[in-house]
């Protein structure tokens, strides 16, 4: 056990820094309308989770030639104080310790780029795909929102070609995820 709470404690240390240094590299944020990824009224956070994890994409062959085409995401999502309390995944997917779980769509409009070296902020209607013990945490979901991206972005397009078809690649990425659901 001590073992493992080593290695997750050294995960969380490594990705905190590199989200520090990508942050410090980014220079001030551009102003950007987020009226797009806000949930309508009525609607409340009530967990947040810092994700760390990767983006996968895939070099394929497409009509036009190749490109990175995105897969799937593989993160796990911390509360402030490091515990491990989500892992995300294909779909996309969030699913809390308890076994609830949401699966997201994106609201149609609901994606910014507010920095171009990051995945997008999104807005995502989460539909309940399994409420585990209880009605579980994820249960009540009815969006998740996507803030505070580094990194994740697909690999330059000049690396997928012929020779390189069906090559994966992960790229690490940090983001906040925020769980809102409906008030009153």
């Amino acid at each position: 056990m001590k073992v493992y709470c080593t290695l997750v404690a050294g995960m969380l240390a490594a990705a905190v820094a590199l989200w520090l240094a990508q942050v410090v590299e980014a220079g001030p944020v551009p102003s950007v309308d987020l009226g797009a990824i806000q949930p309508p009224d009525h609607n409340k956070v009530f967990l947040v989770g810092h994700g760390v994890g990767v983006q996968i994409y895939a070099c394929s062959a497409t009509n036009t030639g190749f490109a990175w085409t995105f897969v799937a995401p593989r993160a796990n999502l911390f509360n402030d104080e490091g515990k491990l309390i989500i892992t995300h995944f294909a779909g996309p997917t969030w699913e809390a310790n308890d076994g609830s779980r949401v699966v997201g769509t994106v609201v149609p409009g609901g994606s910014v780029t507010v920095d171009r070296t990051a995945v997008p902020w999104l807005l995502l209607a989460a539909a309940p795909s399994h409420h585990g013990a209880a009605g579980g945490r994820l249960g009540r979901t009815t969006f998740v929102q996507r803030i505070n991206t580094t990194g994740g972005i697909a690999p330059d397009a000049a690396t997928c070609n012929a020779g390189t078809v069906g090559a994966r690649a992960e790229v690490p990425y940090t983001a906040d995820y925020l769980f809102w659901k409906r008030t009153g």
